[in-house]
């Protein structure tokens, strides 16, 4: 089992300040992946401590987080002891992590953001 890192950068989001999208926005995710590029479920319950997400943004500081699951919920956490900072993942089980493919993600403010797949490669062991 290895762990890919995972690049997503901000989409074009039609209605919102980000209509054009923005290269200089997005997550950093490190997860196990399957050989199709889904989540894998089954390694993840074995390395979790591993899998961990970093946001950017040119106007503010990058944040640290950890990838999480709650029942078949998945999102973004970014303090334990906090719940309002989590950001959600539309769907995650069923996406696919590859080049050019899409991921909602819903963002601190509580609006669902598009996000594009940019980068997938192995992280060296």
């Amino acid at each position: 089992m290895s762990l890919s890192r995972i690049v997503m950068r901000l989409a074009r989001n039609p209605g919102t300040e980000f209509a054009g999208g923005d290269d200089h926005r997005g997550y950093a995710l490190t997860a196990p992946l399957t050989e199709d590029g889904h989540i894998d479920e089954g390694a993840y319950a074995k390395v979790k401590g591993a899998c961990s997400v970093r946001r950017f943004a040119p106007d503010e500081d990058a944040v640290d987080g950890r990838l999480n699951k709650r029942g078949t919920r998945w999102f973004f956490d970014y303090d334990d002891e906090d719940v309002a900072d989590d950001e959600p993942l539309h769907r995650l089980g069923e996406h696919r992590f590859a080049l050019g493919e899409y991921v909602t993600v819903t963002d601190e403010d509580g609006r669902p953001l598009t996000y594009k797949v940019m980068q997938v490669e192995p992280v060296p062991q």
